[in-house]
């Protein structure tokens, strides 16, 4: 005799189609002769974020030192909020409600000899649709602001 299985209903949707999932990306790893903490410090006030930013495709630049908010060009308004951390290692950044749909950007610091190795990392819950669409201009945003950390502070 075999064991009692549920009987398995038709319309039962595979898991994961059309469900939303954790999306994570993460910018490259850039290296800055700087201290952790002088760098959280400059994070800390969003009024800096704006030198960050590809200064050819944002508009509409607000900030008021712990929120900032800008529309890039051909998408959406993205307003952002500090949110905590540890210094001076973790600077927590999440999405106002400005932002197109909610998410979270740590920025980690971790300082060898005077080094400090940078690196950003977004967490969102993205539909498959919304996914395709974001998750290569995002990651090449958050490269672009790694570099331009390196070059406001090199």
């Amino acid at each position: 005799m075999g064991a009692l299985r549920e009987p398995r209903t038709p319309h039962t949707p595979s898991p994961g189609y059309g469900a939303q999932s954790m999306t994570r990306i993460e910018s490259k790893q850039v290296s800055i002769g700087k201290p952790a903490q002088e760098l959280y410090s400059f994070l800390q006030d969003m009024n800096n974020f704006q030198l960050l930013l590809p200064q050819d495709r944002i508009s509409e630049w607000k900030s008021d030192g712990t929120s900032c908010s800008f529309k890039v060009q051909g998408a959406a308004t993205i307003g952002l909020k500090l949110d905590g951390g540890e210094a001076p290692g973790l600077i927590k950044i999440k999405a106002t409600e400005k932002s197109p749909f909610p998410f979270t950007l740590d920025v980690h610091l971790d300082e060898a000899n005077g080094v400090t190795t940078a690196w950003q990392e977004f967490q969102a819950d993205l539909n498959p649709f919304i996914k395709v669409m974001v998750e290569k201009p995002l990651k090449n945003l958050f490269d672009h602001i790694a570099d331009r950390l390196v070059k406001v502070h090199g």
